[in-house]
């Protein structure tokens, strides 16, 4: 049995790594420091599923804290660590670029030197497509230039990518990096685009659409990539590997796709384009079908319906959610 690290426990994709991972047997210590980031009964929620779990321990401790992380470490043997936690959200970076710094960079280094401290061979490491900049080749491929990050969002991932390498490389700790494209499903952030899209329509809400609506995302639903980092647990030495949707859709197409699901017309607002928006993204999956045998297998229609189906069974208190 597996014994495996994973950050972020609370959160959108971690709280999903860490459900496969319990009924594949795994045992599983899940920390996260349950911030506000955005309304933490959404955590709550996730974490409340994960407790009733056989084999999953938590602890409520921050991965800037590197005290508190030498301590988990000290106590217990780890087989990996899967690193999801850290700040979220293009826009709110721009606001607080210090936060991003300390914990999508220096929380990363933490966690790092705990393994070098204690011997864990394998390191897990989220990043996001927000780093190939602007003027990316599309689909885009993990050759593409990431040296222009366009927000302190994505670059705070870059300088994780660079530690995860140092590390690497000084210590021989076997690293995978995962950029994620626009993941969504059910118990999703309510900052993400599809969460507020199901509430606004929902609820009768105007839409707040920055641009014209014809721009594009490739989106991948949760379960697809949680099921792609647990397989990255195999050997690769050093990669980063894309892990995104196989379906493009334009904003536009996204909102008349759920309002065909709930059954109600949206209300749309247009607001100004955000400059550290991408007008596009679209991930080329190539290494990871090629490396991990690994493909999306939720179609966006499928997608959708279950995340419109989970909001409708728990809208008496999502309804609420700050977003």
């Amino acid at each position: 049995m597996r014994h495996i690290f994973v950050t972020g426990a609370a959160g959108f994709i971690a709280s999903r790594i860490c459900e496969m991972l319990l009924e594949n047997g795994d045992e599983v210590t899940g920390i996260d420091i349950l911030n506000d980031i955005y309304d933490v009964r959404l955590k709550e929620y996730r974490l409340n599923k994960l407790q009733g779990m056989n084999g999953f321990h938590f602890s409520k401790t921050d991965i800037t804290d590197f005290a508190a992380l030498e301590k988990l470490f000290s106590e217990n043997h780890y087989d990996a660590v899967i690193n999801i936690a850290g700040i979220p959200g293009v826009r709110l970076s721009m606001k607080d670029p210090w936060l991003y710094l300390n914990v999508n960079t220096g929380g990363v280094v933490n966690l790092l030197e705990c393994c070098r401290r204690y011997g864990v061979k394998k390191f897990i490491q989220a990043s996001t497509s927000s780093i190939y900049g602007e003027n990316a080749p599309y689909p885009t491929d993990e050759s593409a230039s990431s040296d222009r990050p366009l927000q302190p969002y994505a670059a705070s991932k870059k300088g994780a990518e660079a530690e995860c390498h140092a590390y690497h490389y000084l210590y021989d700790i076997d690293v995978t990096v995962f950029r994620f494209f626009t993941v969504y499903g059910p118990a999703g952030r309510p900052d993400m685009a599809i969460y507020r899209f199901i509430k606004w329509i929902a609820e009768g809400e105007p839409i707040l659409l920055n641009g014209d609506g014809n721009q594009t995302r490739g989106f991948t639903y949760v379960d697809d990539i949680a099921r792609g980092s647990i397989l990255g647990l195999n050997n690769t030495g050093f990669e980063i590997m894309n892990l995104g949707g196989h379906e493009s859709i334009s904003i536009n197409g996204l909102i008349s796709k759920l309002e065909g699901l709930i059954g109600r017309k949206a209300i749309i607002e247009h607001k100004p384009v955000v400059k550290a928006d991408m007008l596009a993204n679209l991930a080329d999956i190539s290494k990871a079908r090629t490396l991990m045998k690994w493909d999306p297998e939720i179609e966006l229609d499928e997608g959708l319906r279950r995340t419109v189906d989970w909001y409708m069974l728990n809208r008496d208190w999502l309804k609420d959610i700050r977003i």
